[in-house]
C-alpha cells in the first residue's frame, strides 16, 4: 500500500469508530481525504510513510516463500528483453539529482538501504533551489535520445558512448556541457542509478524518460 492508501484506511477506521452507524458516501470520502492530504506536511505523513514503507517490506517478506499453485515461482515473474546496442533512455531531472547527491548520502549513512537513499532523495528533491539546471540537463537528454533514436530505428545508430558524470561544481555553475555522453571509453561510471536500481525497478514514459 502507498502512503496515500494507508493515510485513507486509518481516516476511514477512524471515522467508522467515531460514527459506526453512519453511512459514508465514498467519492466525498475521497475528496476529503484528497483535500487533507494536500495541506499536509512531510512531517505529518511520515507516520503513513513508515506504515507504507513496513507494508512493502511485509509484501515482499511474503512474496519470497509464495508459489503460485501451478507449482511455479516464476509466474508473476516479468521477463524483458531489452536490445543492448539501443540508444541510452533519457533522464528525468529527478535522476541528475540523484547522480549527484547519492554518494553524498552513501557516504554520510554507509548502512543505509537502497530504499532508505531513495526516501531521503525524494525529501531532499523538495526543497532544491537549483531545478532549472536539472531540468535543463533532462530536456538536453530527452532532445539527444530522440535523434539517437530516429538513428536506430535507421538502422544507422552506433551505440558506444556512456554518459558523463555530473558533478555538483557543474550544478553550482549552472555549466551544462555541449554533450552528456562521451566515448566508452573515456568515462569508467555512466548509468549508476540504473545499476544500483535494477532494470527491473525502472519505468519508463512513453517518451523514454526514466
Amino acid at each position: 500500500m502507498s502512503a496515500y492508501a494507508c493515510f485513507v484506511q486509518v481516516i476511514r477506521e477512524e471515522h467508522k469508530k467515531k460514527h459506526p452507524d453512519e453511512a459514508v458516501v465514498f467519492a466525498e470520502f475521497s475528496k476529503k481525504c484528497a483535500e487533507k492530504w494536500k495541506t499536509m506536511n512531510s512531517k505529518e505523513k511520515k507516520r503513513f510513510d513508515d506504515m507504507s514503507m513496513r507494508d512493502k517490506e511485509r509484501y515482499n517478506r511474503e512474496m519470497r516463500d509464495y508459489v503460485p499453485a501451478d507449482g511455479s515461482r516464476n509466474a508473476f515473474k516479468r521477463k524483458r528483453t531489452k536490445d543492448p546496442n539501443m540508444p541510452k533512455r533519457a533522464w528525468s531531472a529527478f535522476f541528475f539529482f540523484c547522480e549527484v547527491e547519492r554518494p553524498k548520502i552513501r557516504a554520510k549513512h554507509p548502512d543505509w538501504k537502497v530504499g532508505d537513499v531513495a526516501k531521503e532523495l525524494g525529501k531532499m528533491w523538495e526543497a532544491v533551489s537549483k531545478k532549472d539546471v536539472y531540468e535543463r540537463l533532462a530536456a538536453k537528454d530527452k532532445e539527444r535520445y530522440e535523434q539517437e533514436m530516429k538513428m536506430y530505428k535507421q538502422g544507422t545508430f552506433n551505440q558506444g558512448t556512456k554518459r558523463i558524470k555530473i558533478t555538483p561544481e557543474m550544478i553550482e555553475s549552472g555549466n551544462i556541457p555541449d554533450s552528456l555522453l562521451v566515448d566508452a571509453a573515456g568515462t569508467s561510471g555512466v548509468d549508476d542509478i540504473e545499476d544500483d536500481i535494477g532494470d527491473d525497478e525502472i519505468d519508463d514514459d512513453e517518451d523514454g524518460n526514466e
